[in-house]
């Protein structure tokens, strides 16, 4: 295995790797294949001898040869969720209209050693760079470090360091887009139910929520965790239909708002005459809901064209640089409405309980 050093002309070996860490070689290939008798110290400290030295395998050694390839690979770590579909959809459309193929390779669980064997397996297919879609931080780490050395990558949302480019979502001023709509409805405060938080997109939005309600003045609640599904926003409003202080919700995806929904309707708390509801994503159901949703639209396969835009400036020798962030819009449905009289809270008696 060997890698490209920083600043050097010689390649950087796994030798280097094992001196810098002060371990063996076979201690650091065990960490590249996630072998389990490895310290969790010792593996920490072998990674950070990684990132310091730069250090990529050499895959091209297993015979992974890339002449000539007319092939985008693909890892995609949540392609059954809306975000991570239409990016693809996105890269698709982008890479066919420059003469690319594309293979896409979900790794079969988010563990190191799955996304090795993925990335492994992507780089026989001959290809000419690699996209990263939606991984968490540690998962966008595990692939793109363990490319082979010199191959053009670049990844949405989440990259190990400065040294990917990136493509991301503006998340900051979607939520802030939501939170504001809110506010200028007459709602005291605004709840969050969130995504995940090893995943890089909602931790970015729950920052973004508690921010732009500070910057307000307002209080910020506790936030409400979620995991994208709508199982999960069904659970959070159950929840937060026990609250009659409860009147503005920002779910972190529609999926979750569609759940959020459903609980309500179940309490008798009337959206968006008791609780206003606003989503992310603006799934193609969002208008059709009852009522239909107010939502922030990012536009993915936009996230996706130019995701293709950027590696294919590698491919063809150009400068490395992140693409200027995709900007969402606020789309206004009947999911919110303004803070009506009725109660101090806005909650019209009887709809839910006093916490």
């Amino acid at each position: 295995m060997t890698g490209v050093r920083r600043g050097g002309s010689r390649p950087v070996v796994i030798g280097d790797v094992a001196r810098l860490a002060g371990v063996s070689p076979q201690t650091v290939s065990r960490v590249f294949n996630e072998q389990p008798n490895v310290r969790r110290e010792t593996r920490e400290r072998v990674l950070e001898a990684i990132r310091q030295l730069g250090y990529r395998p050499n895959l091209m050694a297993r015979g992974l040869v890339r002449q000539k390839a007319h092939t985008i690979g693909v890892i995609s770590f949540d392609s059954t969720l809306f975000g991570p579909a239409s990016t693809l959809l996105g890269i698709g459309r982008a890479a066919r209209g420059a003469g690319y193929g594309v293979t896409v390779l979900t790794p079969e669980s988010f563990d190191r050693g799955s996304i090795v064997e993925a990335v492994a397996e992507l780089a026989s297919h001959a290809v000419a760079g690699v996209i990263t879609v939606f991984a968490s931080q540690a998962e966008a780490t595990s692939a793109l470090l363990t490319l082979p050395a010199g191959l053009p990558a670049v990844a949405v949302e989440a990259a190990p360091d400065d040294s990917v480019p990136t493509v991301r979502i503006d998340q900051a001023q979607g939520v802030r887009l939501a939170v504001e709509h809110l506010l200028r409805l007459g709602h005291e405060t605004v709840w969050h139910v969130s995504g995940p938080r090893q995943r890089m997109d909602a931790q970015a939005r729950v920052e973004a929520w508690s921010t732009a309600l500070e910057e307000a003045g307002r209080s910020v609640p506790r936030e409400v965790r979620g995991d994208w599904s709508p199982e999960s926003g069904y659970q959070a409003g159950l929840e937060l239909a026990e609250r009659r202080d409860v009147t503005a919700v920002f779910a972190a995806n529609d999926h979750m708002a569609l759940g959020l929904l459903r609980a309500f309707h179940e309490r008798g708390v009337r959206v968006p005459d008791d609780v206003s509801v606003v989503g992310f994503d603006d799934i193609p159901e969002a208008a059709y809901l009852i009522p239909p949703l107010t939502t922030v639209r990012p536009d993915h396969e936009e996230v996706g064209r130019r995701a293709v835009e950027v590696l294919l400036g590698q491919i063809d020798g150009g400068a490395v640089a992140d693409a200027p962030r995709v900007v969402p819009a606020l789309v206004r449905r009947a999911s919110t409405a303004p803070v009506t009289p009725q109660t101090p809270g806005g909650r019209r008696p009887g709809a839910g309980r006093a916490p």
